[in-house]
């Protein structure tokens, strides 16, 4: 007899992430996971190194001096946060903490994809509102709620498609809410972004009951490899995930690292600064070959395709076998897109080459 798994596990589409390798290719140019060009600050690399010799140790299970140091950094309550490997594992606890059979989790159309696959792994309903010009809409998204919604994620900008919500929207947003749903923004860019209009979602956090700010190291802090990230939440959910979550969820060695990081304000401002420079110069470079570069909040652009699905498709081949890693959008709903992330001034002005030469083949 086959032992089978709960009634949907099996229904899931695994999270498939970005390409690593393009076979053949003489060089690799990785543009397909969002990763911070510059690398992890040269302090967080050293902590990380210098706990070698305690790997027989378990790690602090209630990351102490890491929340402290984002604490410091962030100025938040240190209490109030929550750690985990990575904002993934974050997302997974509080599916698993407030959602079930008979139960919605609501999000964007175009949002991040473990938002739906968390909650079917519990027996929950994911729930998609559509979008208003690849933005999340405060009105289609309230109007999906029912009394069955347990947690509305809105990634803040959001990936893949690099806008946000302003303060004013999201705030009417979560006004809009009943008190049973619990509002999780997920920031994981933050960082990048510089629009006066963008909201700092803390304030929000500390004023409500049902509000959770998810944060990560893997983008602006380039400690993708270590898998850490945390989060800012109401004292009564902050409890409810230090009961569900392992207690040794994070590493000891991702601690050390992540307090290193947090600290090193400098290896920020320069991942910010880089990004914005090349965001735009790339955005402004591939406009003129005839490919739409959407507006991005990110680290990354969306880049939409006149030629559609074929055309897109056709440019993402091509550039692989140049060894050109992009990221297809067929999971999220975009197949007419390819999304790019903002890597170093080398790999940009190839890409930009490269991208020009595979639509003109493309038209032909």
């Amino acid at each position: 007899m086959t032992i089978k798994p709960r009634p949907g596990i099996l229904d899931i589409a695994p999270y498939v992430g970005g390409e690593s390798k393009a076979a053949g290719a003489n060089r690799v140019i990785r543009l397909a996971s969002n990763e911070n060009p510059l690398g992890p600050s040269p302090a967080a690399i050293a902590a990380y190194e210098a706990e070698k010799n305690q790997l027989h140790r378990y790690p602090d299970g209630g990351a102490t001096e890491l929340r402290r140091a984002i604490a410091e950094a962030e100025s938040l309550d240190a209490a109030n946060i929550v750690c985990g490997a990575g904002s993934d594992e974050l997302i997974s606890l509080l599916v698993r903490a407030y959602a079930g059979p008979g139960d919605e989790v609501l999000y964007s159309e175009h949002g991040f994809l473990m938002y739906a696959i968390s909650a079917k792994t519990v027996g929950a309903t994911p729930v998609a509102a559509p979008e208003a010009n690849l933005t999340a809409d405060v009105d289609g998204l309230l109007a999906r709620v029912t009394e069955r919604t347990r947690l509305l994620f809105l990634a803040n900008p959001n990936n893949p498609t690099g806008s946000y919500l302003s303060e004013s929207a999201l705030r009417r947003l979560h006004k809009g809410l009943p008190d049973h749903v619990l509002l999780v923004i997920d920031a994981a860019y933050a960082e990048y972004v510089a629009a006066p209009d963008y909201p700092q979602s803390a304030p929000l956090v500390e004023a409500s009951d049902n509000v959770v700010m998810l944060r990560t190291f893997s983008k602006i802090h380039g400690l993708a490899a270590l898998r850490l990230g945390w989060g800012y939440m109401p004292p009564a959910v902050a409890d409810v995930l230090n009961r569900v979550r392992g207690p040794f969820n994070v590493s000891q060695a991702a601690q050390a690292a992540g307090i290193a990081a947090v600290r090193d304000r400098d290896h920020v401002a320069r991942s910010v600064a880089h990004n914005a420079k090349w965001l735009a110069w790339f955005s402004a470079a591939v406009a003129k070959s005839g490919i739409e570069a959407l507006p991005s909040a990110g680290n990354f652009v969306l880049l939409r395709f006149p030629g559609g699905k074929a055309q897109a498709e056709a440019v993402l081949a091509a550039t692989k076998r140049q060894g050109i890693l992009l990221r297809t959008m067929v999971g999220y709903g975009l197949p007419d897109c390819l999304r790019v992330t903002i890597g170093t001034e080398e790999d940009m002005r190839a890409t930009a080459e490269a991208l020009g030469d595979a639509l003109a083949e493309a038209v032909q």
